[in-house]
């Protein structure tokens, strides 16, 4: 167990140390949004870990002239399900709530674009967004994406456990994955 737990330990480490690295680099001013766009790529077994030390991300984040925001989507499904005006009978009926989840994405999107105005965040921060997981089964991770990256004038950090090879991210390994432009920060990659 202890040779698991040290194993661990040092992967998350690295992929600090990874990302460490490449916040370091001077941004460019140009980047389109989907170029603004990194991805912290982890097991998601590890999920809980990494959670944990996302303060580790900031003193990285901040060490390199940046600001730093998390916005945390962990909850987002819960709290619009909730405020439905149906939303009991959605549990009795859960087939019906692939009608609505365009809805959620919007509420996402207006959740996201309401945080950012209320920290009036600048082209020099990074706002981190955790709890991606939470979307698994109703909304793709690329097309929310898609949706906040234009919104964020510093940086997008997604963490995302799952798995990231030739391009190709899948989210809890569950299913297929996607091709996207992001930068991928992994445990193995050195910047």
């Amino acid at each position: 167990m202890n040779k698991k737990r040290s194993g661990f330990v040092s992967r998350a480490k690295r992929l600090i140390q990874s990302y460490t690295s490449y916040i370091s680099v001077p941004w460019r001013d140009d980047a389109a949004a989907a170029q603004r766009v990194i991805f912290c790529v982890y097991n998601e077994t590890e999920e809980r870990s990494i959670v944990a030390r996302v303060d580790e991300f900031e003193i990285a984040t901040r060490q390199a002239g940046h600001n730093w925001a998390i916005f945390d989507l962990t909850n987002t499904f819960a709290v619009w399900l909730a405020s439905q005006r149906y939303a009991e009978s959605y549990f009795q009926k859960p087939h019906l709530l692939s009608t609505l989840l365009p809805k959620y994405q919007a509420f996402i999107a207006e959740e996201f674009s309401a945080f950012l105005k209320t920290n009036n965040l600048d082209q020099h921060v990074v706002v981190a967004i955790k709890g991606v997981a939470s979307l698994f089964g109703f909304l793709k991770v690329k097309e929310v994406v898609d949706h906040l990256a234009p919104m964020v004038k510093g940086r997008l950090l997604v963490f995302f456990p799952g798995s990231y090879e030739n391009n190709n991210y899948r989210l809890l390994d569950g299913y297929d994955g996607w091709n996207y432009l992001a930068v991928p920060i992994t445990a193995d990659k050195e910047y």
